[in-house]
């Protein structure tokens, strides 16, 4: 049976693997798009727009925005304030994979978890859960957040893959304490 090592040192290169296959792909009619979400998605910008947008309808529509706002809020503190802090990624290398107009500026905080992903897949999560009409196009567009960001090389599939289940968590832990208070 291989050990802990053995494992996680294959899937850091199946993780580089899949990183460099996207960044080596010439994708033309997909860059400025996902460069533009990718960018739209900072400091959760859309997740936030939709939630002012959903509270201004009272009764549950409301209620779903606050557990939104609550979700991001938990995904992106323990992402960003834990989860960069303990592990230290960094970020990966795209000097040698320059494909013009697809980079957005590179952040200077490590790279695991992705925030981006963590406080996308939280709102989704909250949201779509008191909202069941919206889980499908909100998880569409956390996923497409999540991609967007390995599009435009400022995180491996990993880094995503790990935001996104924090991002359930941290939905799934605003839900239960609502659950209590209600």
């Amino acid at each position: 049976m291989p050990s802990a090592r053995d494992v996680l040192r294959d899937l850091k290169a199946v993780d580089a693997a899949v990183y460099t296959a996207v960044a080596a792909t010439e994708t033309p009619a997909l860059d400025t798009s996902l460069r533009r979400l990718s960018a739209a998605a900072d400091h959760s910008k859309i997740s936030l727009t939709v939630a002012g947008l959903l509270s201004l309808r009272p009764g549950r529509t409301r209620q779903a925005a606050l557990l939104g706002g609550a979700a991001v809020a938990v995904a992106s503190a323990t992402a960003n304030l834990v989860g960069k802090r303990l592990v230290r990624r960094p970020r990966p290398d795209r000097t040698s994979l320059v494909v013009p107009g697809r980079h957005v500026p590179m952040p200077q905080s490590a790279s695991f978890p992705s925030g981006h992903t963590a406080s996308a897949v939280a709102f989704a999560t909250a949201v779509g859960t008191a909202l069941p009409a919206t889980s499908l196009p909100l998880g569409l567009l956390a996923c497409a957040v999540g991609y967007s960001r390995v599009h435009t090389g400022v995180h491996y599939p990993g880094d995503v893959a790990a935001g996104a289940v924090l991002g359930i968590a941290s939905a799934a832990a605003v839900l239960a304490v609502a659950d209590r208070y209600r």
